[in-house]
């Protein structure tokens, strides 16, 4: 029975201290994040913004568009002076990823 618990704990333990890596800081409760992606320049003057977005369910279907293409077309967007990106999660149930693009 003691072999048993103790497998118990050290599987726990690896769970515990093994992490994925992401390519943005994410919290295992609830992360709300507002990201630089690119940045040109030019001299930031009556800009327009496009976004595009996309959700994620419990990381196993994750539906929509968020490329920069899309941004900008929604945009009215043909040349790009700088983009962002968000990133809203809890519990990793829902995810909301956005893109905005600024330019002209």
């Amino acid at each position: 029975m003691k072999k048993v618990q103790w497998l118990l704990v050290v599987a726990l333990a690896l769970l515990l201290v093994s992490g994925c890596a992401t390519s943005y800081p994410m919290g295992s409760i609830y992360t709300d994040l507002k990201l630089p992606v690119a940045v040109t320049a030019d001299p930031a003057t009556n800009l327009k913004v496009g976004t595009a977005t996309c959700r994620s369910i419990l990381g196993l279907v994750a539906l929509g568009d968020v490329s920069i293409e899309t941004a900008a077309k929604n945009g009215g967007i043909t040349q790009i002076h700088h983009v962002d990106w968000e990133a809203k999660s809890v519990l990793g149930i829902v995810s909301d990823y956005k893109i905005t693009v600024y330019g002209k």
